[in-house]
């Protein structure tokens, strides 16, 4: 209950925080006009796949280590946020 609380109150913050960057990224494409990613589709890439190379060396039981690689894989750019934020251990 703690660490929902605590939660709570940071995601006020987080969320003024980080919505000009979402709306930003979100109206930047990863692929060029070609159909090929773009550089910044590269970059995020590489990034979600270590943060579930991450997730799934963490000590977690199965079902934590599933959900948080689905919501990274869902959300590549979002979800790499709130992993990276709130996810992992300390």
């Amino acid at each position: 209950m703690k660490s929902l609380r605590s939660f709570s109150q940071r995601l006020p913050l987080l969320a003024t925080l980080l919505l000009p960057l979402l709306l930003l990224t979100a109206s930047c494409s990863r692929f060029n006009t070609d159909g090929s990613l773009a550089p910044w589709g590269i970059a995020l890439l590489i990034l979600d796949v270590l943060a579930i190379i991450n997730v799934f060396g963490q000590p977690w039981d199965i079902g934590k280590k599933i959900l948080w690689a689905a919501i990274i894989f869902f959300f590549p750019f979002g979800g790499l946020l709130i992993y990276y934020f709130f996810g992992r251990s300390r």
